[in-house]
């Protein structure tokens, strides 16, 4: 149990190479706190490319994470419907 009262869903998840990879939430605020500062227009040209490189590869870690939810809502869906079906066909 870590120190700083969080569960587990809000701690990074450790990638096998040891790499901790920001959870879907922390990723999102991220990407907020980059639009932001690139809104302020006080970022310097090499920050600017910095921070959109970042919001990048943020922004397409939120996308798979999304996928698999999605995908994973998709196949419970499925399940669903296979117990349906199999008890519409014994009744």
């Amino acid at each position: 149990m870590s120190d700083g009262g969080e569960s587990a869903a809000e701690r990074e998840p450790v990638e096998p190479d040891g790499v901790e990879r920001p959870t879907y939430e922390a990723a999102a605020a991220r990407v907020e706190e980059i639009i932001r500062r690139l809104d302020s227009g006080e970022a310097s040209l090499n920050e600017t490319l910095e921070l959109v490189s970042e919001g990048k590869t943020l922004i397409e870690l939120c996308a798979h994470e999304l996928t698999v939810v999605g995908d994973a809502l998709e196949e419970l869906r499925l399940d669903e419907l296979v117990v349906r079906l199999e008890r519409e066909a014994g009744a």
